[in-house]
């Protein structure tokens, strides 16, 4: 039998079901490549002991015939999902010592369906962040590096850990969540597929918020086919959860590889952008032909106002983190500051020392906006703009199914490269922004290297509620792709 590591999550199912592998077996391999990774600083909290205590209720429960959907597979969670009984830091040290005493209704999903928990992955800051070098637990690396360079390269963000722990093999499939882009930015820089599903899909209960209104989870994983079965799994509607849209979940597996003939791809002229590499507009026009070539018909459309997604974006979400953030006062929870005067002092102090300067930044910037004599001037304005980004896609999906476009301006950059300019940093996520903003799914597929042998990945952009025509186009990219380059584990011999 192969490396239990190199399974894709589809495969370690069947040949868990068949019982040519344990689940014990498998989580030991697992566990054994997260230690090994270390270097990668993919992990913010291991639980081998918890692993291997679900791998064996695993084993059990299929010895007597009980199976569930994802019984006895090591998935890894990104530490913004509360894990009750485990420390869910959400990359900040004002939560450093927070264990949750209840359970996100997501992860409850995946263990409900028999899956393993390996640990919590690293990620930017209360996810805010393009390349996972804002947590308080340092930057996590990703594991390609540049034909050209030793440098050390972002796995991209907000969910680097999570896309470096798929990469690296330390893990089936991850947990990621995406308020601008932080599954699909971080999954094409990395090489592996990142879904965002629609916004009230998966529940946010139990997520810690960094902007409600955009805030998504969705599946990190090897291949389309995993990101199918494992968003099965993860979506549900919760009553606990007021935006979670009660609407059937399909069987996606079921149609992954339905092909695209007679689909009707769109190209946004606006997402030709200045300053994007050229290797990506190359791969760009690669994927048109290729669905072009699978019997897909090629429409051109426009979304006029996707150059204001950007500056909508970054007054949006910092209004909200400003209002989600400030729960965060030292005096129920998490990091308290000592030797202070009086509450006025508690919550300056612990704030203070609890939050990261980008944090920060955001907050600052969130008050500001909706502060009196500004709320008008630029929330109100934004969220006008927004309403007619969504506007945008509802008038192209008139003549189009789905949309094609590039998943990131570039490949992976290296580590402080672009820290010292927000703005630069920012325009990472220029195609992606938009999504979120409509509130719609998108997922990124790897599908080609740069010529310095850094994966690029693609984005397909669908209607509501429609992840099975995403992931059936998101399937065909990847069959003509036919991506399999895998990461030098240089960090082995780190």
């Amino acid at each position: 039998m192969s490396d239990p590591t190199s399974f894709t999550l589809a495969e370690a199912r069947d040949a868990v079901r068949a019982k040519k592998i344990s689940s014990l077996e498998l989580t030991k391999a697992l566990i054994g490549a997260v230690e090994a990774a270390r270097p990668l600083n993919a992990f913010v909290t291991e639980t081998p002991e918890r692993a291997l205590d679900m791998a064996k209720t695993s084993d059990a429960r299929i010895a007597k015939g009980e199976c569930g959907a994802l019984e006895g597979l090591p998935l890894a969670i990104k530490d913004l999902f509360c894990t009750k009984g485990v420390r869910t830091t959400a990359g900040s040290n004002i939560l450093s010592n927070f264990v949750p005493p209840y359970e996100s209704t997501v992860t409850q999903n995946l263990w409900d369906a028999g899956a393993v928990m390996l640990g919590k992955t690293n990620m930017d800051e209360f996810a805010m962040g393009s390349s996972n070098e804002t947590s308080h637990f340092g930057p996590v690396f990703n594991p390609w590096r540049s034909r050209s360079s030793n440098a050390s390269l972002v796995p991209g963000g907000s969910s680097g850990g999570s896309a470096a722990a798929v990469s690296g093999s330390m893990c089936l499939a991850a947990t990621g969540t995406d308020t601008g882009g932080s599954i699909r930015q971080p999954a094409a820089v990395a090489g592996i597929v990142g879904l965002k599903p629609t916004y009230g899909r998966c529940s946010r209960y139990g997520i810690v918020a960094f902007a409600s209104s955009l805030d998504q989870a969705g599946p990190m994983t090897k291949t389309v086919r995993d990101a199918a079965i494992l968003l099965r799994l993860m979506a549900s509607v919760d009553p606990r959860d007021s935006t979670s849209v009660d609407v059937p979940v399909p069987d996606y597996e079921a149609s992954v590889d339905s092909g695209v003939k007679g689909l009707r791809v769109g190209i946004p002229k606006e997402y030709r952008v200045d300053g994007a590499s050229p290797d990506i507009d190359a791969l760009w026009m690669k994927g048109v032909e290729w669905l072009k070539a699978q019997g897909a018909e090629i429409v051109d459309v426009s979304l006029p106002h996707t150059k204001y997604a950007l500056p909508t974006y970054y007054i949006v979400a910092p209004a909200e983190a400003s209002s989600n953030l400030a729960r965060y006062d030292g005096v129920r929870f998490g990091h308290r500051a000592k030797d202070v005067c009086d509450i006025t002092d508690l919550y300056e102090k612990s704030r203070a020392e609890g939050f990261g300067r980008e944090v920060q930044r955001r907050i600052l910037i969130g008050t500001y906006v909706l502060s009196s004599g500004y709320y008008d001037a630029y929330y109100i304005r934004a969220q006008k703009l927004r309403s007619l980004i969504a506007r945008d896609f509802t008038e192209a999906y008139k003549k189009c199914d789905v949309l094609l476009t590039p998943a990131t301006p570039g490949p992976a950059f290296a580590v402080g490269s672009k820290s010292a300019d927000p703005v630069a940093m920012y325009l990472n996520d220029v195609f992606t922004v938009t999504v979120n903003l409509a509130g719609l799914p998108a997922i990124a597929v790897p599908a080609g290297l740069t010529t310095d042998g850094l994966p690029l990945g693609l984005q397909i952009i669908g209607r509501a509620f429609d992840e099975a025509t995403v992931l059936r186009a998101g399937r065909a990219i990847e069959v003509a792709a036919n991506f399999n380059a895998k990461p030098a584990q240089w960090w082995r011999a780190a």
